[in-house]
């Protein structure tokens, strides 16, 4: 890899990180029409860390106050009942899912989960689970806003809200980005809506659930850099890394503002758009489901 090809990825890892769009079929796609070698699960992984730090940045206060009082509830009952002491104990178990998964599936998250055909399907699919969410969750804030208080309409979630069952299916749907193509924002954020979680919730639990998994898997690939079988190399990936958390700071802070008062209906045309694209053109012979790859 060279390090205009680590500038370039770090970019679009950066940009599509938190976006609903999947960074890591964006990472696959971007050097195949580029014509270089498939960056591979492992850079993907390691450059994710540049785009968490800019999590922690962004999100160090709510951070910061949930670890303490987190640690406060090791060793005091009555600091358990605190809801920051709370989302941390569900952070941790919504991150199990990804993490049994991802070490159990290693293999095919290396090999055949990086075939084109997939992650074009997994673009759409998603799309359109997307779009069926936020359809859902705007009709249930409609509702919600024009009973008032009745109480035969189940209000609209906030992260108040948030149990152990909900943690739980956020960590399944999160597992899901474990298939290039899927965002991990994407899914835990379409799961949140179907959960009746706002948007705002649904994409703030995301941001804060993928920290543990993210930093883990940087650093269990961590090895895989500059390998005598990689062609990536150390320099080149700390480059991408420090580009992505730079140009991933300024998404977060974007995305945040975006879905207070958007839909996601432009996300979900973007990817059904480029997911019929890369169909075509694996259809029509001109692009090789596995180009770049070293697994066939």
């Amino acid at each position: 890899m060279t390090w205009f090809e680590s500038i370039i990825l770090g970019i679009v890892q950066g940009l599509t990180e938190f976006l609903p769009i999947s960074s890591s079929a964006h990472l696959r796609l971007t050097a195949v029409a580029a014509g270089w070698r498939d960056p591979g699960a492992a850079f993907t992984a390691v450059t994710q860390i540049g785009t968490e730090t800019a999590v922690l940045i962004y999100f160090r206060k709510d951070i910061a106050r949930i670890v303490g009082a987190w640690c406060r509830s090791l060793v005091n009952k009555e600091a358990r009942a605190d809801a920051d002491a709370r989302m941390g104990w569900l952070v941790i178990i919504g991150s199990v899912p990804i993490g049994v998964l991802g070490l159990t599936l290693k293999d095919y998250i290396e090999g055949p989960f990086r075939d084109l055909r997939l992650i074009a399907c997994t673009l759409i699919g998603l799309a359109v689970l997307l779009a069926l969410a936020d359809r859902y969750a705007a009709r249930n804030a409609a509702r919600a806003e024009s009973a008032g208080r009745h109480r035969a309409v189940r209000p609209v979630k906030d992260l108040r809200d948030l149990n152990v069952r909900d943690g739980l299916i956020y960590g399944l749907c999160q597992s899901l980005a474990l298939v290039p193509g899927v965002s991990r924002s994407g899914a835990t954020i379409t799961g949140g809506l179907f959960l009746r979680y706002n948007r705002a919730a649904a994409a703030r639990y995301s941001f804060l659930l993928a920290i543990p998994a993210v930093l883990a898997s940087g650093a269990y690939e961590l090895t895989e850099i500059g390998a005598e079988d990689s062609h990536v190399d150390w320099g080149p990936t700390i480059l991408a890394t420090v580009v992505a958390g730079v140009i991933g700071y300024a998404v977060i802070a974007w995305f945040m503002r975006f879905i207070s008062t958007r839909s996601f209906m432009p996300f979900v045309i973007y990817r059904v758009a480029l997911g019929v694209t890369v169909l075509a053109l694996i259809w029509f012979g001109l692009l090789d489901p596995f180009a770049g790859s070293t697994v066939h």
